[in-house]
């Protein structure tokens, strides 16, 4: 497994490989010696096409996020959110699939979300703290301040997320 830096303080990609034979394949997907942080909660999704998830983040118990897709194809995205960063504001956007066999490390303190690719779509999150209801919240997917260009104009969103603040609310939070 090869560790890959970004221009991001924190956000690491890491690339595995699948093994194929003829009952498949395996792959590494997490390995401790190459990663400094405790993951101690871990969730799965399962989305289908065009289905965008995000923004998202805990601000008062913030998590890091391992993320890896064991099935399909995502097109991942995250902004950084932490007011002291060079990159303050910046998004970082990776294709992750079952195929290309990355992983991404998304530190704390960005907001995270993923637009499903291909027909189904399963991803595990790896986390540093446990989900807080009480501390979530949420960011536009399309907030014009963002820039993101995503390949999609009309998304599958929850009710939740089209609920989600504007980025410049955000900056306004005192965290």
């Amino acid at each position: 497994m090869k560790t890959l830096k970004t221009n991001f303080k924190g956000l690491v990609i890491f690339e595995s490989k699948n093994i194929f034979d003829n009952r498949g394949y395996f792959r590494e997907v997490f390995i401790k010696k190459k990663y400094s942080n405790d993951l101690i909660f871990t969730v799965v999704s399962k989305s289908k096409k065009n289905v965008l998830r995000g923004f998202h983040m805990q601000v008062k118990k913030q998590q890091g996020k391992y993320v890896s897709v064991v099935k399909g194809k995502i097109l991942d995205v995250c902004v950084d959110c932490r007011k002291n960063s060079k990159t303050f504001g910046k998004n970082y956007k990776i294709i992750l699939s079952e195929k290309n066999s990355k992983s991404i490390y998304i530190p704390p303190g960005f907001i995270h979300g993923f637009l499903g690719l291909e027909r189904e779509n399963i991803v595990v999150y790896g986390c540093t703290s446990y989900r807080d209801k009480d501390s979530e919240i949420g960011v536009m997917w399309n907030d014009v301040d963002l820039k993101i260009k995503w390949p999609i104009k009309k998304p599958i969103i929850s009710d939740k997320d089209k609920n989600n603040i504007s980025f410049r609310e955000f900056k306004k939070l005192k965290i």
